[in-house]
């Protein structure tokens, strides 16, 4: 019997403010996704287990495009394995809208296809159930 656990799928959304911008074209450090990805794991084992777990560990982070200020984060996480006490858990962060300044200074857009930003496989532990 598969554990109804399995795929258990949490989205937040975030706007990245620019007082979090780091870099020249105001872009945001990784570290922001691997913050987001934390929020996210925490609901996900609220649901899951009544608890809000902690984070144990990533197994692989793939940085695979910016971040900026003015964008906004979509932040996904899914359940791919049930473990006693662990569970793995995948990450997606995905940019669906993006600043325009070019435009104007408050100038933005959602964009048709969203950007792959980082994606993670991480471990979350939670309480032994009762």
């Amino acid at each position: 019997m598969s554990d109804p656990r399995l795929g258990l799928t949490v989205t937040h959304r975030r706007y990245v403010p620019y007082s979090h911008a780091h870099y020249a074209g105001n872009l945001v450090d990784g570290a922001y996704a691997l913050g987001l990805f934390g929020d996210v794991a925490t609901e996900v084992c609220i649901r899951a287990d009544g608890d809000e777990g902690l984070f144990a560990s990533y197994a692989d982070v793939q940085f695979r495009a910016p971040m900026r200020a003015g964008d906004v984060l979509e932040v996904t996480a899914t359940v791919t394995r049930v473990g006693v006490r662990s569970r793995t858990v995948d990450f997606v962060a995905r940019v669906v809208c993006r600043g325009r300044p070019d435009r104007g200074e408050s100038a933005a857009e959602v964009l048709v296809e969203p950007i792959v930003a980082v994606t993670a496989t991480g471990t979350v532990v939670v309480p032994a159930a009762a």
